[in-house]
């Protein structure tokens, strides 16, 4: 079907476009069968090209400029990095009614994170928290701020603070307002100091791949950019617990005020997906229901 993007309508982004945007810029690739990934995102609509590639497209004005900056910035990030990156291989340009530029890169073998994919999760847990302190320890010069490329990940938390309000307001007594509101202004208290570093921005499960048990890599860098690293610490109440959650903090390094800018990114995303799905027995209403289960009982130990 075609989509409606800010008041014009965009081709449908299918397996025939995609084949006519390889054909026509890379025609050394047009013989090379695209089909769609299995589990394609949000963002950008994902296509294999042939066995070894994928082709990414954006899928609105909000996320064309991840585009540019992944092309210049992933190989640069990449030797420093203690695990698997994306490659870019290629850079598209808008054609045949498509508006924004697109990738190529070099497809990672790995599953997608689950419960039932990770052996060890404190092993995961302190994997993925070297892999983060590496990525911080990359040099920030000329990186970029964050802004709506990154979904203003990297920024303050008082960036969501008018948005996290109105949810709160607006779920009512279906969550614990009191208690809500009291985590929010804690993260917002809890200012930075430091000096701005790498960050990935969208450390979910759906970025980050295991085999055999084991984090194998991390994909997706469009929300990146150089700023303030406690939107990356989501991880600890989106999927870590207990022993793993502490493991990740310790190995990390998170100081008191990060932890606590980390839970109110967390208790913001859950807030306002919870608002959007209420009542509706969604599966996204019962994960943003489990991950402000997990912040508000983090939050009282």
């Amino acid at each position: 079907m075609e989509t409606p993007v800010a008041g014009r309508v965009l081709p449908p982004t299918d397996v025939a476009l995609v084949r006519r945007l390889v054909a026509t810029q890379f025609p050394r690739w047009a013989d090379l069968p695209v089909r769609p990934v299995e589990f394609g995102g949000w963002d950008n609509r994902t296509f294999h090209l042939g066995d070894e590639m994928t082709v990414r497209l954006p899928s609105g004005d909000w996320y064309a400029g991840q585009v540019a900056k992944e092309q210049r910035w992933l190989p640069v990030l990449a030797p420093r990095l203690p695990l698997p990156v994306p490659t870019p291989l290629a850079q598209g340009e808008p054609a045949f009614g498509y508006p924004y530029q697109w990738s190529v890169y070099r497809w990672i073998e790995g599953e997608t994170v689950a419960v039932g994919r990770v052996d060890d999760p404190t092993e995961f847990a302190v994997t993925l928290a070297d892999f983060l302190a590496a990525l911080r320890r990359c040099d920030p010069t000329g990186g970029p701020e964050p802004g709506p490329h990154s979904c203003h990940r990297g920024a303050p938390v008082a960036t969501y603070d008018a948005e996290t309000r109105r949810a709160v307001e607006a779920l009512g007594d279906r969550v614990p307002g009191a208690l809500a509101t009291e985590i929010w202004e804690a993260a917002l208290a809890a200012g930075r100091n430091e000096s701005p570093v790498w960050f990935h921005g969208d450390v979910s499960v759906g970025n980050l791949l295991v085999e055999d048990g084991r984090l194998s890599a991390v994909i997706d860098f469009g929300c990146s950019g150089v700023g303030d690293p406690a939107c990356d610490t989501t991880i600890a109440w989106t999927f870590l617990s207990g022993e793993s959650r502490e493991a990740f903090r310790e190995t990390l390094g998170v100081d008191p005020a990060t932890w606590a800018r980390g839970r109110g990114w967390a208790l913001w995303k859950a807030l306002i997906m919870l608002a959007e799905h209420i009542d509706t027995g969604s599966p996204q209403e019962a994960e943003a229901r489990r991950v402000l289960d997990a912040v508000f009982r983090e939050y009282g130990e």
